[in-house]
């Protein structure tokens, strides 16, 4: 069997040579309580250990962050890396080869293609490069000395500067590469002319260019900027590739890991431009990144997720800084980032702030750095003239929606407290107003007390209660009913409940299947069964009756149906004998059906 193109047998080997406490123990301090080890997370900031590691099931899991996986999973999480670079590192450090790749002949091509954009591109950056210190770039040393950038940054960020349409494509050329591959790494485009010959040109033709580092240190794409007056946009990223997607790509990524790896990372900040990132870098606040324009993604939250879980919005103080920065709080907060965001001046970005006023007052202005809900209840009252009473009224009602976000009352009443005091309108009032707004969204609390119905009104219960059970078998946990036949009640999953009670090791499971792209079997390793501690049976019991009733109530359509659709009278006396049994099932909640012939 192949997992990602390598056998599973082998991959069960390279986990067994390396032993998941002895690999985590180099990177983070593990303590040993009872069969389990403890550490402080390293995927999120926390005071008190909430990070456990199971050596017997080759398994790590965060109670806090809720990451979790075997040996491989954690290496790429802490060394941002992809599956096949960390199984290169754990092979070599267990004195294995890596077997050659299996995949599918389209995954293999495209690995194949992939492996050679990454060397075109990784030649065009280094051609730029060494252009930018030739007599012909002087447009590009005139910006830079415009700018002040030092020779330190030029080597970090890796500048250089694209000569004219076809140098680069000359250098290319002659070490070895193809026009295709050129077109498929999206430095070149094509043209084709009235005789039917194509040419092809440089992309970024007399620009000062911007190579894009992911977090493995590849180059994957440009950002080039125009130096003299265009008709076209003053900044080109490169076209989408096999390697670069705008939306995933964050400008001075590698520069940050390898902060974290030198146990350097407090926070991460997040600007809108190269400009920014590399004058913020001169200036000291070497953790700073920077999205593909101001749009901050969900997978740009992803990936910086890996690198820290604080981080600093310092976007530029423009409208459209403003905008950017309200979307970017809700995506980092789905991802459960603690978030801060700088208030910047009307109409000045981080680079204006250093070059007129300083590093001093920059880092007063990252210092004071607002919570989100103050951020955001800061900038509507911007909005507003509450020396007029419905404008006051507006903001009143636009900053209770604000607050009503938040997660609990001990939370809410500060900023309750806050709203009074700026608009005089009294507490009580606003109490019962966020109550009305409120009214009907509070989710359902799962209760503490043994006996009562955990799954009432509870939204996707069912899908729940899949996760609930199908988690129990994997995790071997005692309340586990041994009468029920499981692929029966769960037929979707039957691979995973013949591995279940086979009784391998959770961290096999990552070998057998591709748990990154099976959502129910990652959740299901993802839960935390601390939650349910004092009623776990009886939890568990609900959802095999509520997993069940489901299935009867799906035959139980199918039947009536074939009983209205069918017009043989034996037949339909058979069909009524099945329905009456389901019926009979659901109305006494029976798991009969489902138990193990």
């Amino acid at each position: 069997m192949q997992n990602k193109g390598f056998p599973t047998d082998w991959l069960s080997e390279l986990k067994q040579k390396n032993n998941i406490v002895s690999v985590i123990g180099k990177t983070i301090r593990l303590e040993r309580k009872g069969n389990k080890f403890w550490a402080c997370c390293p995927f999120h900031h926390e005071k008190t250990p909430s990070f456990t590691v199971s050596e017997d099931e080759g398994y790590f899991y965060c109670f806090g962050c809720k990451e979790h996986g075997d040996v491989i999973a954690y290496v790429q999480k802490f060394e941002s890396c992809d599956f096949q670079e960390a199984i290169s590192i754990l092979a070599k450090n267990a004195g294995m080869e890596v077997p050659q790749y299996q995949g599918t002949q389209e995954n293999t091509q495209k690995k194949q293609l992939k492996e050679r954009v990454l060397k075109l591109l990784d030649e065009t950056y280094k051609h730029y490069q060494a252009n930018l210190y030739t007599k012909e770039a002087k447009p590009a040393q005139d910006y830079i000395k415009q700018r002040g950038f030092t020779r330190r940054e030029l080597e970090d960020f890796k500048l250089g500067y694209s000569l004219n349409w076809t140098d680069l494509i000359g250098h290319l050329r002659k070490h070895g590469f193809t026009y295709n591959e050129m077109l498929e790494a999206g430095v070149v485009q094509a043209k084709e002319k009235e005789n039917g010959k194509t040419t092809y040109y440089d992309v970024m033709a007399g620009r000062l260019c911007f190579p894009i580092f992911n977090a493995f240190n590849e180059c994957v794409g440009f950002s080039a900027r125009a130096l003299e007056k265009t008709d076209y946009a003053k900044y080109k990223n490169t076209a989408e590739t096999v390697v670069f997607q705008k939306g995933r790509v964050v400008f001075g990524i590698n520069l940050v890991k390898a902060l974290k790896q030198s146990g350097n990372l407090d926070k991460v900040i997040i600007v809108e431009g190269q400009i920014d990132v590399i004058a913020m870098h001169r200036a000291g606040f070497k953790s700073t990144v920077a999205c593909m324009g101001t749009a901050l993604t969900k997978e740009n939250a992803k990936e910086l997720k890996k690198l820290s879980n604080k981080v600093v919005l310092c976007f530029d103080g423009d409208t459209a800084g403003i905008k950017a920065t309200i979307k970017s709080i809700e995506i980092l907060k789905e991802e459960g980032f603690d978030i801060r965001i700088a208030q910047m001046p009307d109409g000045h970005d981080p680079d204006e702030i250093l070059r007129l006023q300083g590093k001093q007052a920059l880092e007063e202005i990252i210092n004071k750095a607002l919570p989100p809900t103050d951020y955001l209840i800061e900038n509507e009252l911007k909005k507003y003239n509450l020396s007029h009473a419905d404008e006051k009224g507006k903001f009143t009602q636009s900053a209770l929606d604000i607050i009503a976000k938040l997660d609990s009352s001990s939370m809410e009443e500060p900023y309750l407290e806050k709203i009074r005091d700026i608009t005089n309108v009294p507490i009580d009032i606003l109490r019962r107003d966020i109550a009305k707004i409120k009214k009907g969204i509070t989710p359902a609390k799962l209760p503490e007390k043994e006996g009562q119905n955990v799954l009432v009104s509870r939204e996707n219960g069912n899908n729940r209660a899949v996760k609930y059970v199908l988690g129990s078998l994997v995790f071997k946990k005692p309340f586990v009913r041994r009468e029920i036949d499981y692929k029966k009640l769960l037929p979707r999953f039957a691979d995973v409940i013949d591995k279940a009670l086979a009784g391998i090791p959770i961290s096999s499971y990552y070998d057998y299947f591709d748990v990154e792209n099976m959502p129910t079997l990652k959740d299901c390793l993802a839960i935390d069964f601390d939650l349910y501690k004092n009623n776990a049976q009886v939890y568990f019991d609900e959802c095999i009756r509520l997993i069940a009733s489901q299935e009867l109530s799906k035959r139980q359509e199918e039947l009536t149906k074939q009983f209205t659709e069918c017009r043989v009278q034996e037949e339909r006396l058979e069909i009524m004998k099945k329905l009456n049994a389901v019926n009979k099932a659901l109305r006494e909640k029976s798991l009969e059906e489902f138990y193990v012939r």
